[in-house]
């Protein structure tokens, strides 16, 4: 439906509606209503799971088609993340966002900072997810109400060509809400309290939520110690919860996301039951670290399973908690990763202590041998030094074709002493293509950065306060901040407008006509910045 169509619908509906009416004008109304396409968060997931979808099937047809996010903590960090994306890149195709756990314990919980720990109330993980896509909402408005504006000029000074032009780009306009994939943690509790929060996140806009495969009480960071995983049935109890509840919010293509910290998790709370040889819970409990007992020495407190007609005790620790066998954190998460898509989940994600696109891809390669169009959301997380990483591979790639690496100290490669060299540029060059890489050998159809806005908010304020609060002063803020905010065309330099108060401007003159008390008038100080 064409601007003006909608206009003239809009005015049939006033004429008909007659004296009450009078006062409405119809294309304020309609502007109104393209400023908020999407009225509630089920309009946002279902508008979003389709977005996805069709991501998906691209990145299956061409791996270069891969995905991105970044991870956001407030509204605000969202929005202004999606503005420079269109301002950039003149789309926000393949780009989402990411709501981070770990954020939303660390800073937006009632407790104050909190770690990893499904500790925060689960309330506030749907609760920012409305904010971001409030913020996101508010981006569309501001953007299409310049666009008003500027028809409105265009209008008065006669230019039907660049009014018909503006007409197009209002019924041509890209919003800025764009898929969130959302971090559910372990659950928050057993399969109901996972299905409960599941549909409060999808009816707040989310399209895709992550679980992981803890113990939810005992849930830890993914790059901490201490993970305990829990026995496939009661993980996937879980996935059917959360589809059930994509289901009866109506998002029928909602997104599963399953996360696998099995690779650096060496615990259990849990002995799988089994029925027989060879079943889920069977292939669980071979991981077991077990010792074999004789019938005749049996301890106190001990716990036996049966294996191969042998009588084996599990190894128990003090927390009561049953260890795996070393080095089984592979097989275990190949396991895991084929259990789940096999059960519901449409994406893994698995959780690796490094980023070594040959270590992902050799397990990826070995779900693929079951589930051929496996594909992973990866982390590439914070938590690693991506520094220093990189130069120890390339330089154990040097050392091992024979190339003399006896200038380097591989312990302090992260030394600015080896910034230059040879080593630190191919380095670098790796990590720059990485997501490319990974996309293509090792399944990865979307990468994120957990963490991102987390630590550029701490950088970019100490900057300030050790220039604002030092020698610099006022210079300080103008200089580092300010100028460049006018030089690179940051939209929030004029904050006022960023803030909102055109788009109230906008909604006075509706309601008030000639008697609005606008605050966009000669004397707002925003217009110091009208040349920049």
């Amino acid at each position: 439906m064409t601007y003006q169509t909608k206009i003239d619908t809009f005015g049939e509906t006033i004429k008909q509606n007659g004296a009450p009416w009078d006062a409405i004008d119809a294309e304020a109304a309609t502007r109104m209503q393209i400023q908020n396409r999407f009225p509630t968060g089920l309009d946002i997931a279902k508008y979003t799971a389709k977005i996805m979808r069709q991501d998906m099937d691209a990145y299956d047809a061409d791996p270069a088609s891969y995905t991105q996010s970044l991870g956001c903590w407030h509204g605000f960090i969202a929005q202004q993340k999606m503005i420079s994306i269109k301002k950039h890149f003149g789309s926000t195709k393949q780009r989402y966002l990411y709501l981070s756990g770990w954020m939303v314990a660390a800073l937006r919980s009632e407790f104050g900072p909190l770690p990893d720990q499904s500790m925060h109330e689960k309330t506030s993980v749907p609760a920012l997810i409305e904010e971001l896509y409030t913020f996101l909402k508010q981006a569309d408005a501001r953007e299409l109400g310049g666009l008003f504006r500027d028809l409105d000029a265009a209008r008065e000074s006669g230019d039907a060509v660049e009014a018909k032009r503006i007409e197009n780009a209002i019924e041509n306009h890209e919003t800025h809400v764009v898929p969130i994939i959302a971090d559910i943690d372990a659950g928050f509790g057993n399969a109901e309290a996972t299905y409960l929060l599941a549909k409060k996140m999808i009816e707040a806009g989310a399209c895709a939520l992550q679980i992981e495969n803890q113990v939810s009480d005992e849930k830890q960071c993914g790059h901490q110690d201490g993970k305990v995983t829990v026995p496939h049935e009661d993980f996937l109890q879980k996935i059917r919860a959360i589809r059930y509840a994509f289901l009866e919010m109506g998002v029928e293509d909602g997104i599963i996301v399953a996360r696998t910290d099995s690779l650096g998790a060496g615990l259990t709370k849990q002995i799988a039951f089994s029925k027989e040889p060879g079943d889920l819970g069977d292939q669980y409990n071979a991981f077991l670290d077990c010792e074999e007992v004789d019938p005749a020495n049996v301890n106190n407190g001990q716990v036996f399973i049966s294996r191969d007609g042998k009588l084996m005790a599990p190894k128990r620790l003090p927390s009561n908690l049953f260890q795996f066998r070393a080095g089984t954190g592979e097989d275990r998460c190949v396991l895991d990763c084929i259990t789940a898509l096999q059960n519901g989940a449409d994406l893994l994600w698995i959780e690796t202590e490094k980023p070594h696109v040959e270590q992902i891809a050799g397990m990826v390669d070995r779900v693929r041998e079951v589930v051929p169009n496996a594909k992973l959301v990866y982390n590439n997380s914070p938590s690693f030094n991506w520094t220093l990483n990189f130069r120890q591979q390339v330089f154990d790639a040097w050392e091992e074709t024979g190339k003399d690496v006896s200038a380097f100290d591989r312990d302090r490669l992260m030394s600015e002493d080896y910034d230059a060299t040879e080593l630190a540029i191919e380095a670098d060059e790796k990590i720059r293509t990485f997501q490319a890489d990974a996309a293509k050998r090792a399944g990865i159809f979307h990468h994120l950065i957990t963490l991102p806005t987390y630590h550029t908010a701490a950088l970019s304020t100490d900057n300030l306060a050790k220039r604002y609060f030092g020698e610099e002063g006022m210079l300080g803020y103008v200089k580092n901040v300010q100028r460049e905010e006018i030089r690179q065309g940051i939209a929030c330099v004029k904050h006022q407008n960023m803030a909102g108060s055109d788009i109230g401007d906008d909604h006075k003159e509706a309601f008030a006509g000639e008697a609005a008390l606008k605050a966009g008038g000669k004397d707002n100080t925003m217009s110091q910045f009208e040349a920049a």
